[in-house]
């Protein structure tokens, strides 16, 4: 029976090349993204990966708060069951930005919102999956849980960092509170991608050698969604279950990080 997999940062990189992946074994994707031209590009990719079937697909900006929110009624009202939300959209900022909700972009896009868009769909994820896409440079920063005080000494990677620090904290943490959905994290690789923001980053994850390709890293997002033998509340490297920095394994502030996100995003 095919699963119901929603992608968000589906349009470019590991979650287009998941979405292929999983469109070609015959699993209903469901693709998220921001920029409706490449949003299309990707849903004509996976129509065609998928032998003409195409993906549901929609538009959202994890910048806003509102439009999660709005994506989740939309997400609820079309899908009766989702076996797997891979939370794989955010970025890196050369220079910090507000968001509308008040928020550093890089938090807001990279935790805040795929924590609110999680909790709006718990329930149709019973049984389910949630996969986060974190990466091993959650070693430069340390979350914190007021998460106005990033314009305060802003530095692109050790937000970036903080962010991935995040991702992993809330699936170890989800794997407590929820016993019924199996949250997992994992590092994809430095993948060539176009990713982040800045002349000097964009040329080092398009050109720099030794990069992991968006194919082998959506492919690992592939396995974490639909193995059986994957380890609730982990966090991967490959396909093996690793340690990551100590501040990202401490339950206190996993668990007074997933406070101050309920706080952020209106869920209390």
């Amino acid at each position: 029976m095919a699963r119901t997999i929603v992608i968000t940062g589906g349009s470019s990189g590991i979650g287009l090349a998941a979405g292929e992946q999983l469109a070609a074994a015959g699993d209903e994707v469901v693709l998220i993204g921001r920029d409706p031209d490449r949003l299309s590009a990707a849903v004509e990719r996976v129509t065609v990966a998928g032998n003409g079937h195409g993906p549901r697909h929609f538009q959202a900006d994890f910048e806003n708060l509102a439009d999660v929110r709005r994506l989740a009624a939309q997400l609820l009202d079309e899908l009766p069951q989702i076996d797997v939300l891979a939370n794989n959209a955010g970025g890196i900022l050369a220079r910090p930005r507000e968001t509308v909700d008040g928020f550093e972009a890089t938090v807001q896009s990279n935790h805040l919102g795929p924590f609110l868009l999680t909790h709006l769909l718990k329930e149709r994820l019973t049984g389910g999956r949630v996969v986060n896409t974190a990466s091993r440079a959650h070693m430069r920063g340390q979350p914190g849980t007021n998460f106005t005080d990033e314009y305060k000494s802003y530095d692109q990677w050790r937000s970036y960092g903080a962010a991935k620090s995040a991702n992993i904290l809330f699936a170890s943490e989800a794997a407590r509170r929820w016993p019924d959905v199996v949250s997992v994290s994992f590092h994809p690789g430095v993948v060539r991608t176009n990713f982040g923001s800045g002349r000097l980053t964009r040329f080092f994850y398009r050109y720099a050698p030794g990069l992991v390709t968006p194919e082998a890293a959506g492919a690992l997002l592939v396995w974490l969604a639909t193995s059986p033998d994957v380890t609730n509340g982990a966090y991967y490297v490959d396909r093996t279950v690793a340690r990551p920095a100590a501040h990202a394994r401490d339950p206190e502030l996993a668990a007074a990080l997933w406070e101050a996100s309920l706080d952020a995003t209106g869920l209390t």
